[in-house]
């Protein structure tokens, strides 16, 4: 059920695709597909059925996800160009992480990337889009770092 729930993040997050950034059924995919990235994970530890599989491919939906998100949302936001800059520096970090071929280290900062980059298109009518990126940022590559930190050198218990 779990690994349906993020098969299902990952149709809706193909289907942002198919409507205009910031639309009344952009933000409702939008919402549907960040509600599946919390249930997922609930789903698997409440049915006993997580998996290293469940797990990747959590993953790879949250990776489809932000990247239809960038797709759709860059072109709409208010960003200077150092900013677009900022945003390259944490994918090549997130890369390096990747192609260093660690696991994904599910940390607090991390977790707290994505909300705020879950919250941040929900925010664009209230907030300068260019002002709550840089937090975003900020937070993101503090978490991509510190994830190939741990990668390399585990927290001790």
């Amino acid at each position: 059920m779990a690994n349906a729930i993020s098969c299902g993040r990952i149709v809706l997050s193909v289907a942002l695709l198919l409507f205009p950034a910031l639309s009344p059924a952009f933000y409702a995919l939008y919402l549907c597909a960040g509600l599946t990235d919390i249930l997922d994970g609930a789903v698997a530890r409440k049915t006993n059925s997580v998996s290293a599989f469940g797990a990747e491919l959590d993953t790879a939906a949250d990776f489809v996800f932000v990247a239809i998100c960038l797709i759709k949302l860059l072109p709409v936001m208010e960003a200077p160009a150092w900013l677009y800059g900022w945003i390259a520096l944490i994918a090549l970090i997130k890369g390096i992480n990747v192609v260093s071929g660690y696991a994904a280290v599910h940390t607090i900062t991390n977790k707290a990337t994505g909300a705020l980059l879950f919250a941040l298109p929900l925010t664009f009518s209230i907030i300068n889009s260019k002002y709550s990126a840089i937090v975003v940022c900020a937070v993101a590559t503090f978490a991509a770092v510190q994830e190939g930190h741990y990668m390399r050198r585990p927290p001790h218990p």
